[in-house]
């Protein structure tokens, strides 16, 4: 059988899908760096948390194929895999729905002051209900930044609340967003400033590591909320804090952050006009489910060679490896 490791157990629907198909190693860690002997005798790997990078994909000649359940792909080089001939297999279109749902609780959690008031009764503080910090959202914008199936499935939501939505997306025409009812800016700076609420939804990729900087903070209302269900390194953290300290912004919803897991002594963590949650938006009962079934069905076959079609490198297929 071949050798599969797993940089964390599946949810259990997984594990059950692909025990006895595979000899399985779980070293609990998914940095390709600490793992690397392990790494070196597997046909697959499966990569929750952590990364890859070059040095360890061309350090293991008996790598076949390597699968992120979910699609985000900036945890593992790519290029790399490609020039080896390693298929990198994703799980796309599975989470849309279970993310903007996430976005849409943090929307909640943020405008009705749900944890410091959580918090603060816990402690017998009744008068925190005085505080008056909650705000309400019919009628109020949401610019949603990135207009893929998360950020259409979230528009359609926030339109059913009696909301607003303008779109910025630049590999969509504005024809995509006014057939949704929703307004469509090229501009980003325009997109931010005309938003009570601005949500990233976004891929990481090198034009938009970064993107989001104390200019763009600045260009938010003073009352907006920012949300992020997209990925961490899309924006300037040290950026993000100094706007939810100043009083630049009202407050922030994220899921995401540079470094995962989430450090306890991050500056983010100690703000009340925050809320973090571990990177969950996707990890519903059902989604997680669809996911793993797919990143186990995908990864098995690769090995059995045949040209999974769910790869973000198709290109990979090309490779005299999948000529043999």
């Amino acid at each position: 059988m071949h050798n599969i490791v797993l940089s964390h157990a599946l949810y259990k629907p997984g594990m059950e899908a692909i025990e006895g198909k595979a000899n399985i190693i779980i070293p609990n860690n998914g940095d390709s760096d600490m793992i690397i002997d392990q790494l070196k005798d597997a046909d697959g790997f499966i990569l929750r948390i952590g990364k890859i990078d070059r040095k360890a994909i061309e350090a293991c000649d008996k790598l076949r194929v390597i699968t992120r359940p979910g699609v985000g792909v900036d945890n593992v080089d790519v290029a790399a895999a490609t020039e080896k001939g390693i298929p990198v297999v994703i799980c796309p279109a599975t989470n849309s729905r279970a993310v903007a749902e996430h976005t849409l609780a943090l929307l909640f959690a943020v405008s009705k002051n749900m944890v410091e008031s959580d918090v603060e009764t816990r402690k017998g503080n009744f008068g925190i209900r005085n505080k008056y910090a909650a705000v309400e959202v019919q009628g109020k914008t949401i610019s949603i930044l990135g207009f893929g199936s998360i950020g259409k499935e979230l528009a359609r939501m926030c339109l059913g609340i009696g909301m607003k939505v303008m779109v910025y997306d630049p590999f969509i025409t504005a024809e995509v967003a006014t057939a949704m009812d929703c307004s469509y800016s090229a501009d980003l700076m325009e997109a931010i400033s005309a938003g009570d609420y601005v949500s990233l939804h976004m891929p990481s990729l090198p034009q938009t590591k970064g993107l989001i900087t104390k200019a763009h903070f600045g260009a938010m209302k003073k009352t907006a909320f920012f949300l992020n269900c997209a990925r961490g390194d899309i924006v300037n953290e040290t950026a993000l804090v100094d706007a939810l300290e100043n009083g630049v912004i009202a407050g922030a919803g994220v899921d995401v952050l540079v470094d995962e897991p989430m450090k306890t002594d991050h500056p983010l963590m100690k703000l009340a006009n925050c809320i973090v949650t571990p990177h969950m938006a996707a990890q519903t009962q059902e989604t997680t489910r669809n996911i793993v079934l797919m990143a186990v069905e995908g990864t098995l076959a690769v090995l059995r060679g045949e040209k999974w079609p769910h790869v973000c490198n198709p290109e990979v297929y090309k490779h005299l490896r999948w000529k043999e």
